[in-house]
């Protein structure tokens, strides 16, 4: 009798767990509807230039589901535009946990990289982008390529000529 009540009550706690996904109708590879909608507001607000709101759109679509990678993206964007490049480092890296062969994330990662002056680093996730377009021409490649040969334009505009002096 006891295996029997044991077994009733694993048995509801299955059903409890999987009605959530049976009732939204939502796999696990799906993300989320809301999440999709709140990262393209999240996209054109950055284009826009509001990267405060840019940068909340997309936050809140990552609380929402976490695994949108396109948020991480696009989030590392507005970073790169706000100059902080280690948070676009970072929010890239996330987006490669969960597709490591990405090319817009490692773009954009590689575009920050030669900002902070990791040109080696940039020019590593530039042969990694040409493997992954192979023959044909890759948009994302030719743009890292272009940040690559300008050189990191923040860094060295922040550089002071001369130490300062007391």
């Amino acid at each position: 009798m006891r295996s029997l009540s044991r077994l009733m009550l694993v048995t509801l706690a299955g059903f409890a767990f999987a009605a959530p996904v049976a009732v939204s109708g939502q796999g696990d590879d799906q993300i989320s509807p809301k999440s999709v909608e709140l990262e393209h507001r999240g996209k054109a607000l950055l284009a826009a230039g509001k990267l405060e709101d840019a940068e909340d759109a997309l936050e809140t679509s990552l609380a929402i589901d976490p695994r949108n990678r396109w948020a991480f993206v696009d989030l590392a964007r507005v970073a790169e535009k706000q100059h902080l490049f280690g948070k676009a480092i970072r929010m890239t890296n996330k987006a490669l946990l969960q597709e490591p062969n990405d090319p817009d994330a490692i773009a954009v990662q590689g575009e920050a990289m030669v900002e902070m002056g990791a040109v080696a680093r940039a020019q590593a996730n530039l042969q990694k982008l040409q493997t992954i377009c192979g023959g044909k021409a890759c948009p994302q490649a030719a743009q890292l390529a272009a940040a690559i040969s300008r050189g990191p334009t923040v860094a060295s505009a922040n550089t002071p000529a001369s130490p300062k002096s007391n």
